[in-house]
C-alpha cells in the first residue's frame, strides 16, 4: 500500500514536470520557423539553437518587427547591413522589403552570423558584433580596458550589448536544455 502510494506520487511528479517542460517548449521557448532555421543553419555551419536564440532575442519571432533603429524582420537586419550582406551573397536588386520575408531574413542572418564566426571564432564576440557592429568589437579587442589578450572581451562598454550577450546566452542554454 505504501509502496503503491510512492509510485503514484513519482508518476504524478514526473507527469507534472513533463507537462511543465512541454508548456515551456510550446509557449515560452518555441522552435518557430524550424524548417528554414535548420536549412540555413546547416548551410552556414551554425547551431540552429543558437540561431533560434538570436531570433528570440532580436524579434521574439515577429517577422514584421521593426526596431527604433530601423532593423527589420526576425533577425533584425538594418537596411545598410542588408545591402552589404546582399552584395556579399550576390543577391541582386536588394530592397529592404526583402527583410520582411522570413526565408530571406533567416538566410541573410545566418550568412552574417557565419561571417562573424569566421572573423571572431568566439560565440560571445559574434553576439557582440551582431548587436554593436564588428567595428566596435575590433576596437574593444585592441583596447586594454576591454580586452586583456586581444582575443576575448572582459568588459563590454555598451550596456545594451552586454545585456544582449547575456540574453542570447541564457536563451541558448534554455533551448539546448529543451531541444537537445
Amino acid at each position: 500500500m505504501k509502496f503503491r502510494r510512492i509510485v503514484v506520487w513519482i508518476i504524478i511528479i514526473f507527469l507534472a514536470f513533463t507537462g511543465i517542460k512541454f508548456g515551456v517548449k510550446k509557449y515560452a521557448f518555441p522552435y518557430k520557423h524550424k524548417e528554414v532555421i535548420d536549412k540555413y543553419s546547416k548551410e552556414y555551419n551554425l547551431d540552429p539553437l543558437f540561431v533560434l536564440s538570436v531570433i528570440k532575442a532580436e524579434s521574439k519571432f515577429d517577422k514584421s518587427a521593426r526596431s527604433h533603429k530601423d532593423a527589420i524582420g526576425l533577425m533584425q537586419i538594418t537596411e545598410s547591413t542588408g545591402k552589404w550582406i546582399a552584395g556579399q551573397m550576390g543577391i541582386e536588386d536588394f530592397s529592404s522589403d526583402m527583410l520582411y520575408d522570413e526565408n530571406m531574413n533567416i538566410k541573410m542572418g545566418c550568412w552574417y552570423l557565419n561571417n562573424l564566426y569566421n572573423e571572431f571564432q568566439n560565440k560571445d564576440l559574434v553576439i557582440s558584433a551582431y548587436n554593436a557592429g564588428r567595428g566596435n568589437v575590433n576596437k574593444w579587442l585592441k583596447d586594454n580596458n576591454y580586452s586583456k589578450d586581444g582575443k576575448k572581451i572582459h568588459y563590454i562598454p555598451f550596456p545594451e550589448t552586454k545585456n544582449y550577450v547575456d540574453k542570447v546566452n541564457i536563451y541558448y542554454k534554455i533551448y539546448k536544455y529543451l531541444y537537445d
